[in-house]
């Protein structure tokens, strides 16, 4: 029997696992990992997470709060170095909730105390990074001058092998480095060998990826403190897993589009239009696709990055 599911698939892995209020001990394990705390109560998180709540169709991954701070925990499979532009975005969004909840009266002559905001971003991508490093909102600014808003944002490498001590110090962080770096070197290997005969289709991948998470949920040592709740939600472990990966294959692949388009811009200008038009198409094509695969609208539009309006008139016209 599947518990704390979600049905509908939204969630991602990390925070089906580290944002769940009935696993509030694997939160909190991480909490005192990051911050070298032994706090034992797992009553003391509160969860807060922004549900459904979507701009820019970015997703805060984790939030809670714990000895007066404002965590907010997110998870990284590509490098991205506007993660303190996003998380002062997710700060303002939770802190206009924690303000209406606790009545904080902003208008007061007196001082109205709020939670220290915590901002950490886990990091388990294929690029070579520190195990530690800092990402600031000022970077962003203009050089030379003298911001009044900063936000600092901890970057932590969770790669299998990498951060020994931390992911030792939280087990269920150890346990989730192993299963994506085990399952992404398998799935690495399928694809090596399918490369023989060309590049793997969108549909091969996902059938590859789906026998890496079968072969590495079947590997996982018993010992393992998620490997019960990975079994036990099995299906949504690997439709997330599954949507993970063709966001990351979506967004490689129009790197790599824009990349060769820039090379052939400068050859041939006048074909510009017909490559936007054919990506359009491509897009169109790939949104139909996902939708027949029983993706929702705004899942496809993520993962494209595109509104879900244009995602609906596109859907929309080929079914009339």
């Amino acid at each position: 029997m599947s518990t704390g599911a979600n049905q509908e698939y939204k969630d991602r892995l990390f925070k089906f696992i580290f944002g769940n209020p009935e696993h509030k001990k694997w939160t909190l394990s991480l909490y005192n990992a990051v911050n070298g705390s032994n706090y034992t109560n797992e009553n003391d998180i509160e969860i807060n997470t922004i549900e459904d709540a979507v701009y820019m169709r970015m997703k805060n991954d984790v939030s809670f709060l714990i000895d007066d701070t404002m965590n907010l925990y997110e998870q990284q499979s590509s490098y991205n170095p506007n993660m303190p532009l996003r998380f002062l975005i997710y700060a303002g969004m939770l802190y206009d909730k924690y303000s209406a909840r606790h009545k904080i009266k902003l208008y007061s002559s007196r001082l109205q105390l709020i939670p220290t905001p915590r901002c950490v971003c886990f990091y388990n991508g294929p690029d070579d990074k520190a195990d530690r490093f800092v990402l600031r909102l000022s970077d962003s600014f203009k050089e030379g001058s003298k911001p009044d808003v900063e936000v600092s944002v901890l970057m932590i490498n969770i790669n299998y092998g990498r951060n020994r001590e931390l992911l030792d110090a939280c087990k269920p962080l150890g346990n989730y480095s192993w299963f994506v770096g085990k399952t992404s070197e398998k799935l690495q290997i399928l694809k090596n060998k399918r490369n023989k005969q060309g590049a793997p289709t969108r549909r091969e991948f996902r059938e590859y990826l789906e026998i890496a998470l079968d072969e590495t949920l079947a590997e996982m040592p018993d010992d393992f403190e998620i490997k019960e709740f990975l079994l036990d939600n099995r299906a949504e472990v690997k439709h997330m897993s599954i949507t993970e990966y063709d966001e990351e294959l979506t967004l490689s692949m129009e790197r790599e589009e824009a990349r060769e388009e820039g090379r052939e811009q400068g050859r041939e200008e006048g074909r510009e239009e017909g490559r936007e038009e054919g990506r359009l198409e491509n897009m169109k094509e790939n949104a139909a696709n996902m939708r027949a695969e029983g993706f929702d609208d705004e899942l496809i539009a993520r993962i494209l990055r595109v509104d879900v309006a244009d995602v609906r008139i596109w859907l929309d016209s080929n079914e009339n």
